[in-house]
């Protein structure tokens, strides 16, 4: 898996799959533990976002990449394609956020987080939402054409 960083992926693309799934993480040494992951296609290309569980209290981001072999890059959960814009979460007065929220531009309502919230906290935390209520191919009768 190639890594990527978030603000590449800040703009205006088409998302049209999404799954999540528990993987296992080498920890340290021979040490595998479960780890939550979400894929996602983006323009035609699956990103993976892997969590780093940490000590079971904190957890993070442990990488983004892009699926580079034909198992990694199969999704099941696939739908029409929806214009999102991803940008990234903004801070607030209690944590700051290194998390994307991929924003479908019809709704207006995020569909999509990846990444770590309270990063600058004793308890940061993965951040992996798929919220598929908020596309609009999911709400045909107020949003038709």
């Amino acid at each position: 898996m190639k890594t990527v960083e978030l603000d590449s992926l800040v703009g205006e693309h088409v998302l049209d799959a999404v799954d999540g799934y528990v993987t296992k993480v080498c920890m340290y040494g021979d040490s595998f533990e479960d780890a939550t992951a979400i894929k996602f296609r983006l323009d035609g290309i699956v990103y993976i976002a892997i969590e780093n569980p940490s000590d079971g209290y904190r957890s993070s981001m442990k990488e983004l990449g892009v699926a580079t072999n034909a198992k990694d890059r199969k999704v099941t959960n696939e739908f029409p394609g929806c214009k999102v814009v991803v940008k990234k979460k903004g801070n607030d007065s209690y944590a700051q956020n290194d998390t994307l929220e991929f924003i479908d531009a019809v709704t207006g309502k995020v569909v999509l987080e990846v990444g770590t919230d309270n990063c600058d906290d004793y308890y940061p935390y993965f951040v992996s939402n798929f919220t598929p209520e908020n596309l609009a191919v999911n709400q045909p009768s107020k949003y038709e054409g």
